[in-house]
């Protein structure tokens, strides 16, 4: 999957009982417009009643923000037994980056909120927040806008977000491209953290997992960083030298050395290991990462362990080519 008809898209579960009504009193009530209203489509995978928000109208921005009584459909369809479903996955319609099985990986992964693992079973319904620039476009107009920036797109999702949380109905947040899941508190207190500290959510975009790949070594890795348009980061350590939480400082702080420096990386380049300055690490850059979902990856790990990764790794079936 890519980005094409929309460019970003976040989700909030809801109880089956949401109203598009509340929803649109809740942007309202923090400053968002609301320039269109649309029936359903005729499928409800492609599309509930809509708002239509402002983001950059000036190049054709805007988001859609739909109301669907239908469970999240994890599985996103298939071409026999329901395509209409996985042509609509097949088209965004879930979010550019998002794959099957999304919801139940984030759920197993719900380190920072543990109520994740449970209380999404429970839901019923969904709102769809799909951010995109071919609203009503030609069908030869781009894409993407000239001076494309992603950052700002998730920003103002986010803040969208904020307003939907409160609204009755509503379970908790699921970004499908990141598989983060977090409740209303958990959200608030991430984003008016990183306000303070003038830092980029990156928690509330895309989780940070771990894995053991045997009794030795340990596996971490990002989910989501394609939505900044950055390769997503795994890090393979031994457990006896490194401790998991460290690991995911780092995780983040190579995205946003990525995000920063602009600059493609390379396989064989060196790089600071967890809290060090002394180039101990190495890079590999691949088309596929260790765990799904299927993304271009920037995997590290020490290269005192070399052999041992590898080992691993291709005991795996994912070593490199």
């Amino acid at each position: 999957m890519a980005k094409g008809i929309f460019t970003q898209g976040v989700t909030l579960l809801t109880n089956g009982q949401a109203g598009l009504g509340d929803a649109k009193a809740a942007l309202r009530g923090q400053g968002f417009d609301i320039v269109k209203e649309s029936p359903a489509q005729g499928e409800w995978a492609f599309g509930g009643p809509t708002l239509i928000v402002p983001f950059l109208p000036q190049v054709n921005g805007y988001a859609a923000v739909d109301l669907v009584n239908h469970p999240w459909p994890d599985a996103m369809g298939d071409p026999k037994s329901d395509p209409m479903t996985f042509g609509a996955w097949s088209m965004g319609h879930f979010g550019p980056l998002a794959f099957p099985g999304g919801l139940a990986r984030a759920g197993q992964h719900a380190w920072a909120w543990p109520a994740g693992r449970s209380i999404p079973q429970g839901h019923r319904g969904f709102l769809r927040v799909r951010l995109g620039y071919a609203f009503g476009a030609k069908d030869d107009a781009p894409i993407f806008p000239a001076d494309y920036d992603p950052v700002p797109e998730m920003m103002f999702l986010s803040r969208a977000v904020l307003a939907l949380l409160k609204i009755p109905g509503v379970v908790c947040y699921f970004n499908p491209n990141g598989e983060v899941l977090r409740d209303e508190q958990s959200f608030r207190e991430v984003w008016e953290s990183c306000s303070e500290q003038e830092k980029l959510p990156l928690s509330l975009w895309m989780n940070v997992r771990f894995f053991k790949l045997n009794e030795s070594l340990g596996f971490m890795d990002t989910v989501g960083n394609g939505q900044l348009d950055v390769p997503d980061v795994e890090a393979v350590f031994p457990m006896s030298g490194y401790d998991p939480g460290d690991i995911d400082y780092y995780l983040r702080n190579v995205t946003h050395y990525l995000l920063e420096s602009g600059r493609e990386m390379r396989t064989g380049e060196d790089i600071d290991g967890p809290g060090e300055t002394n180039l101990s690490w190495t890079m590999e850059v691949l088309d596929r990462g260790v765990v799904e979902p299927p993304r271009h990856v920037l995997r590290l790990y020490p290269k005192a362990s070399s052999k041992t990764v590898r080992a691993a790794l291709s005991a795996l079936g994912r070593s490199p080519a």
